[in-house]
């Protein structure tokens, strides 16, 4: 069976609902290129088809709505193919993928269940209506493979309240559906179990109207039905704002990161920062620093020219692989970070990342 499953609903006004169901369980849903490659023109062709008045994301199994990108096979590619052009294909329609899903002309309501992270936030982010539910699970967490919040993290973590992207950045730290939507990173909680209500609900609607005046009563009311659910549920992001500005008041990562490690808690999600911002890649932890920054004004499509120019640099050096290589292939959990601290980061070595790779037309020029 096919990696995407892709089927049509007919609507009781005529209309039809285009409906993505990522088919890959086993994986978590994990972003392959080959899903990249049958998600692109299926986008277009349901664009451009006037009978097709919505589009609805979801994903095989409970667990993960999409765990994230083939990083794998990206590390095989770069470790036993040194001139392969696959990374550089993976993250170009990659990017193409999710800038697509942000200024698609029709609605696409997206059911973010269970865990996402990485190539899952890229696609969840880009869609119009983003609902989680009690099992969300979002997560950047590429400080602890030696890469950085790419798939347009450099433009939704740019836009959380005060400086909360730049220290979800760094630690990676999980997002529950309390806190996606108060980093606005979701639009709507619902229950888990109400997944086949709101298919027949969308399915049952009258479709002459405008597409929100659709939608948009829908989920309110399935969320309403879902509040006592979430009504208890913690949100240590939103608690811990007062905490988060204090520890990214410097001007230096080196010392955001000794803020953060120097407080004495036994609060387990400071200790999970803790941890993360500890053992991360020192690399990493520059270049996230650094490439929000660079991308804090710049419009959504020169944010995925940046992030291309800066996942395939790394790609061309090692911290990347690495990192990949330590926690996913091998599973040593032992890095050789390029260098050992965060004080002793080359910026010369980050300047060499954040160079284009090309001399001629950007890949994503035509966006």
């Amino acid at each position: 069976m096919s990696c995407v499953v892709f089927s049509e609903h007919t609507t009781k006004s005529g209309q039809r609902i285009g409906e993505i169901h990522l088919n890959a369980e086993k994986s978590l849903n994990a972003l392959t290129l080959e899903m990249i490659d049958l998600l692109l023109p299926q986008l277009e062709k349901w664009r451009d088809d006037p009978e097709i008045c919505a589009l609805f994301l979801d994903s095989a199994g409970e667990k993960a709505f999409c765990a994230g990108g083939d990083v794998v096979k990206l590390y095989k590619a770069i470790a036993n193919e040194p001139d392969s052009t696959f990374p550089e294909d993976f993250f170009t329609r990659e990017y193409r993928l999710d800038y697509a899903l942000h200024t698609y002309p029709k609605p696409i309501i997206c059911w973010g269940s269970g865990i996402v992270m990485g190539g899952g936030m890229g696609l969840l982010s880009g869609c119009s209506h983003r609902i989680v539910t009690e099992t969300s699970h979002l997560a950047m967490p590429e400080v602890t493979i030696g890469l950085y919040p790419d798939v347009g993290g450099s433009w939704f973590l740019n836009r959380m309240p005060g400086r909360t992207g730049l220290f979800l950045g760094l630690t990676g730290n999980p997002i529950n559906a309390a806190d996606a939507l108060f980093l606005g990173l979701a639009d709507r909680a619902i229950r888990k179990d109400l997944r086949d209500a709101l298919m027949t609900s969308l399915v049952a609607a009258d479709w002459t109207h405008p597409a929100e005046a659709v939608i948009q009563p829908i989920l309110k009311g399935l969320e309403m039905e879902s509040a006592s659910t979430f009504a208890e549920m913690p949100a240590p992001i939103r608690d811990h704002q007062a905490l988060i500005r204090k520890v990214t008041d410097h001007v230096s990562v080196v010392d955001m990161r000794a803020e953060l490690l120097s407080l004495e808690t036994e609060d387990k999600w400071v200790l999970r920062a803790q941890k993360a911002i500890g053992h991360g890649s020192p690399v990493s932890i520059h270049m996230i620093a650094r490439q929000l920054d660079k991308c804090r004004h710049l419009s959504l499509k020169e944010v995925f020219q940046e992030e291309l120019n800066l996942s395939v640099q790394c790609c061309r050096h090692r911290e990347f692989p690495e990192g990949v290589r330590a926690l996913l292939v091998d599973k040593d959990n032992q890095p050789k970070w390029t260098f050992d601290q965060v004080e002793n980061v080359d910026s010369a070595f980050i300047d060499e990342l954040f160079e284009s790779p090309w001399s001629g037309e950007h890949p994503l020029q035509d966006l």
